[in-house]
């Protein structure tokens, strides 16, 4: 079943429970939640298949309608994919958790676009050509921009239009490029193109690097890579908090297609064009890697510093994607350790703006706090992780990538934008936490009302507390994995065969 329907699975499953729920009445909401939830752990417990499936090196590839290669849809499970979907489930179900906190009330269909996001997010990772991951992005689009939405407002209005208005110039980019390297090989399938690129004449080259090009835009702009990470902090920190904990992994869509491509298309074998986007990796890099620091020494609030710290990790990833095999290993390793970590500071967030509904997620005292003990504890260990101190999993992957890459200018920016988000999240959490004495009371129909922190609030941050610790635990089966993971993708023969040879 799972050999021979594997890719796929991860996109019906979502789909039918998005389905499923947009026919549900909003009375039943019980049902609704629950049928969301056993989607969203059932995809879980799918990713964990797909990866003990693909861990010996296994390539599982689906072909809708049992067309062949290159002129089918092809779905593609590797290591890589495998890995990526199973953060991506993770981190959706304890943002899922979260929102069961009254979250998902302020909307009609929030579970319907979250399980749509769900199944935008896991199409990215295992479509096997360019036409459909420009679909997928439509689909990722079209739900994130109605989550990020999702309760309305003046502010998230703003930041949502300067979102969708950035994302549509970047969907018609796609399609350029999409079309200028269509036009110069006849293809649009991954591994179809990576056979294609060392045949082309010069006309063909110059046509088919300019589109390699406009795709790194593209994918720079999904990414949130200075320059075009504009939109991203506006974005994230005025949605709801667990919708921003759910788009942790967006940035990770952007920056996967940019090493899908450099490695498979772009890759040793492209000929002239081979190493296409190797010469923009590390500058862009170490730019994001500055500006991430300088935003999260500037924010004044907390769901603002979380999102310039996922800047700061998608420029640690960039970085990692500069380094050969050993930087890549580090870099998917680090990968879901900084999601899961800033998803946790992200709900932090959500549950300070519940608890001070004047201040909100502001970085200010105020003496009532609900649970100061438990809030301040979670957040103490959220910012502990995505700064990457000992002895979580950022500490080693951080460690990993230093080696692989050795150089001083590398050593300097990286362990300058780490002492400074140290310095913002310990400056945040003494101004928020330090002088919390107790919980809020506001009246309300004539009486006190005392707010705590939800049921379901505290679980949700454990739960992704917990999988940081559990890949710190489990750092010598996950790292011997990414490092089998790079070396796959840095040799993409199996890859080629399997697509386009008919085995996988």
């Amino acid at each position: 079943m799972i050999a021979a329907h594997g890719p796929i699975l991860p996109l019906i499953l979502p789909l039918a429970v998005a389905i499923l729920l947009l026919f549900l009445p909003r009375r039943a909401q019980r049902l609704i939640r629950r049928l969301s939830v056993a989607g969203s752990v059932a995809q879980v417990g799918l990713g964990l298949l797909l990866l003990r499936t693909v861990a010996e090196g296994t390539q599982l590839v689906y072909r809708l309608g049992d067309w062949p290669a290159p002129y089918g849809i092809m779905l593609v499970v590797d290591r890589l994919a495998a890995w990526l979907l199973l953060t991506s489930a993770l981190l959706a179900l304890c943002a899922l958790i979260y929102a069961l906190a009254g979250g998902d009330r302020e909307g009609r269909y929030f579970h319907v676009l979250f399980q749509m996001q769900i199944f935008g997010i896991s199409g990215a990772f295992v479509t096997g050509d360019l036409f459909n991951l420009f679909v997928f992005f439509e689909v990722l689009l079209i739900s994130s921009y109605s989550l990020l939405l999702h309760g309305g407002g003046g502010p998230r209005t703003r930041a949502g239009l300067h979102y969708v208005i950035l994302n549509l110039l970047g969907s018609a980019i796609f399609l350029l490029a999409a079309g200028l390297i269509y036009s110069s090989c006849g293809s649009l399938n991954f591994a179809h193109l990576a056979q294609l690129m060392a045949g082309l004449d010069d006309s063909q080259l110059a046509l088919a690097r300019t589109g390699g090009l406009l795709l790194l835009v593209v994918f720079a702009l999904k990414a949130g890579i200075m320059p075009l990470h504009l939109w991203l902090p506006a974005a994230y920190s005025e949605t709801s908090a667990p919708i921003a904990a759910l788009f942790a992994i967006m940035t990770k869509i952007g920056l996967y297609a940019i090493l899908r491509m450099s490695t498979l298309v772009f890759g040793s074998s492209a000929g002239s064009l081979a190493g296409l986007y190797q010469p923009w990796l590390l500058p862009l890099a170490l730019l994001t890697l500055l500006i991430g620091a300088a935003g999260a020494l500037a924010a004044a609030r907390l769901g603002r510093l979380a999102a310039y710290l996922i800047i700061l990790s998608v420029g640690t990833l960039l970085t990692a994607f500069a380094g050969g095999t050993g930087g890549i290993a580090a870099g998917l390793y680090y990968l879901p350790h900084s999601t899961f970590a800033a998803a946790s500071l992200f709900l932090c967030a959500g549950a300070l703006r519940r608890c001070r509904p004047v201040i909100g997620d502001q970085l200010i005292a105020d003496g009532d706090l609900p649970q100061p003990l438990i809030m301040g504890g979670t957040f103490f260990l959220a910012a502990m992780a995505i700064s990457g101190l000992p002895p979580f999993s950022g500490f080693i992957a951080k460690l990993l990538i230093l080696k692989a890459l050795p150089q001083v200018l590398v050593w300097g920016v990286i362990l300058t934008t780490a002492l400074a988000a140290v310095i913002a999240l310990a400056r945040g959490g003494s101004q928020i936490f330090l002088a919390a004495s107790g919980p809020m009371t506001l009246p309300r129909d004539g009486k006190s009302v005392v707010l705590v922190t939800s049921l379901w609030e505290v679980p949700a941050i454990a739960g992704l507390l917990i999988l940081i610790f559990i890949l710190t635990l489990a750092a010598g089966p996950a790292l011997e994995f990414t490092q089998d993971t790079a070396r796959q993708i840095l040799e993409p023969a199996n890859y080629i065969q399997a697509v386009l040879g008919g085995g996988s």
